[in-house]
């Protein structure tokens, strides 16, 4: 069985970070370790929170890990709080990725703006823990800002391609931009290898609905893929389709919880796409 370390922040209530990754990494049948950046009481789109940082944790946890001579095939950021978190996550690669297949989702950013507590010089620093990365999976936003340059929300292939060419050169071997459309009913990623200098590009329907967590669900899902052996694009490609799935089952339950999506009723469907 292969085994994964994620390292990003948990809430106790709330469908995002390693509260999806755990399940979903665990139903592709794929040992899921963890090393928890921060413990919430409930995530921040809740009116009221606790938190509490687990920063200094993670240097005695990566040394105890590697005196006991515990590897991993994968390791797998989400949400990074702080320079210093970067920084150790940066050190936890040197030490435990010469075998491990890297894959970074540099949480900060969406429509165009940075989360509260972001910098633009935080989204620099990211970009050099990026070039770290096998592969990487940012949305538009947080392309914009680790390159620097203006959002553009309105953009055609061309644009996307050049994009992707100019995130690979930050050093990561395999990119993949998130919330890719070119058409008003669908919605998909666009990826590129610099090993093959191609591309690829796959799309479902698109929903007139947006739910919280759905970033980490898609994340989490496309490396359960590749831990099972399926190529870059066809774990994209099922990131996709069952994050879609995810969001029709919320939409069809009338007592949904309104802090993310019922991933738990679609992992059935994962796992029947992981089977094929």
């Amino acid at each position: 069985m292969k085994r994964i370390m994620t390292i990003q922040d948990i809430s106790c209530v709330g469908k995002c970070s390693l509260t999806v990754a755990l399940p979903i990494i665990s139903a592709a049948g794929v040992e899921a370790a963890v090393l928890p950046t921060a413990v919430l009481s409930t995530h921040t789109q809740f009116a009221k929170f606790t938190f509490c940082d687990l920063t200094g944790e993670i240097q005695p946890i990566s040394d105890t890990l590697d005196e006991l001579g515990i590897t991993f095939d994968a390791i797998y950021t989400g949400y990074l709080g702080s320079f210093e978190q970067l920084g150790l996550v940066s050190d936890f690669i040197d030490r435990f990725g010469k075998s491990a297949k890297v894959v970074i989702d540099p949480v900060m950013a969406d429509n165009g703006k940075l989360y509260t507590g972001f910098t633009p010089e935080f989204a620099k620093a990211m970009a050099g823990l990026c070039g770290k990365a096998d592969l990487i999976i940012p949305n538009l936003t947080e392309a914009s800002f680790m390159l620097g340059v203006p959002y553009q929300p309105d953009y055609d292939e061309e644009y996307i391609k050049a994009l992707l060419k100019q995130l690979a050169g930050l050093g990561a071997k395999e990119v993949a931009l998130t919330g890719i459309s070119f058409e008003e009913d669908k919605i998909g990623v666009y990826s590129y290898s610099k090993e093959t200098d191609t591309y690829a590009y796959y799309a479902n329907k698109k929903l007139p609905l947006t739910y919280h967590g759905t970033g980490d669900v898609y994340a989490s899902a496309a490396l359960g893929a590749l831990m099972r052996g399926f190529s870059t694009e066809d774990s994209l490609a099922i990131a996709v389709d069952y994050t879609l799935r995810c969001m029709e089952k919320t939409a069809e339950d009338p007592d949904h919880r309104f802090y993310g999506v019922n991933f738990e009723e679609a992992l059935p469907y994962y796992i029947e796409l992981l089977n094929r």
